[in-house]
């Protein structure tokens, strides 16, 4: 199962009380907050928003690969996650999106928004783009930090 989570380093910043957050493994995402539990929320959307610069920039995405002691693993947001696993099965599949229409059952240019990273699609519609290109979301719920 893939998780779409990438260790990150909280550092103190210039001002009290702000934290810095950097992640060793996608060095474009870097954020702070105004304190530890405003700079957890802050590097989700940091990540978030790095992650899905990759598939507009045609690159894969970085493997999470730090495990170094005293970092804190970040996961992105369950609608980025879900976003990602689309982009990522469809670049796996290896169709083109008229393929991935027609196994969908849809017009061209709802799956051409579904492939967007920027553009905020409903769960059921990224649910069905997995389930058309083979793949299954799965949603797991853990005690928050």
């Amino acid at each position: 199962m893939k998780t779409y989570a990438y260790a990150a380093e909280f550092e103190p910043g210039d001002r009290r009380g702000v934290v810095v957050v950097s992640f060793p493994d996608v060095p474009e995402a870097i954020t702070q907050g105004d304190d530890m539990a405003d700079a957890r929320v802050q590097a989700e959307e940091a990540l978030g928003l790095a992650l899905l610069s990759y598939p507009q920039r045609g690159l894969p995405l970085p493997k999470a690969k730090t495990k170094t002691k005293g970092l804190i693993m970040i996961a992105v947001a369950p609608e980025v996650a879900a976003k990602l696993a689309v982009l990522e099965a469809f670049a796996e599949a290896g169709i083109n999106k008229s393929e991935l229409a027609r196994r969908m059952g849809k017009d061209e240019k709802e799956v051409r928004r579904i492939l967007d990273p920027r553009h905020p699609t409903k769960l059921p519609a990224m649910v069905e783009a997995l389930r058309a290109l083979g793949k299954r979301l799965v949603i797991g719920v853990e005690v928050a930090a």
